[in-house]
């Protein structure tokens, strides 16, 4: 004597056949680009902002940078950079040359001077072997620094107090 009774085996429904695949695949979709005249002022500002140009890590390259735009170096990087936009030196890259960028950001080796930054970062693994002059500035436990540093005051005030030391007139 069965304990439970046995459903009747539901009748199995009739499966569609498979859609017919495509001999002839559909192109893919294409787009309307947009020019710089259509663009407001505003959106295109945010598109320059988001621009960033990377040295990776296997590339050594000699020479000078500028411009706007952020640059993020991997590698190696012999020569002066000079943007209006942040620089950002990675873990195990090192640059050697003068800096001048909005902000700074070190995880590798920077040999050389840090001028008129905003904002400088000296993250844990960060070497910076020169002088930084900067707005402010984050030192991480666990990095290193040989130099000079100066911070916290933006160019009227150094330019009033040179002066003033100097014996010069009044800073407007």
């Amino acid at each position: 004597m069965a304990l439970w009774k046995d459903p009747a085996p539901a009748p199995q429904p009739t499966a569609a056949p498979p859609p017919p695949k495509d001999l002839f695949p559909k192109e893919p979709e294409k787009m309307v680009a947009h020019t710089a005249q259509q663009e407001s002022p505003r959106r295109m500002n945010q598109k320059a902002d988001a621009k960033e140009s990377v040295i990776a890590a296997d590339l050594t390259i000699e020479g000078k940078i500028e411009g706007s735009g952020h640059i993020r170096i991997a590698g190696s990087f012999k020569g002066d950079v000079n943007v209006q936009g942040n620089l950002t030196i990675e873990q195990g890259a090192r640059v050697t040359g003068q800096v001048r960028a909005s902000t700074v950001v070190i995880a590798g080796t920077l040999q050389g001077n840090i001028e008129a930054a905003v904002r400088v970062e000296l993250l844990e693994t960060g070497i910076v072997e020169g002088d930084v002059k900067a707005g402010s500035l984050t030192v991480a436990a666990g990095s290193r620094m040989r130099g000079q540093v100066a911070f916290g005051w933006d160019e009227k005030a150094v330019k009033a107090a040179g002066l003033a030391a100097a014996g010069g007139g009044s800073a407007t």
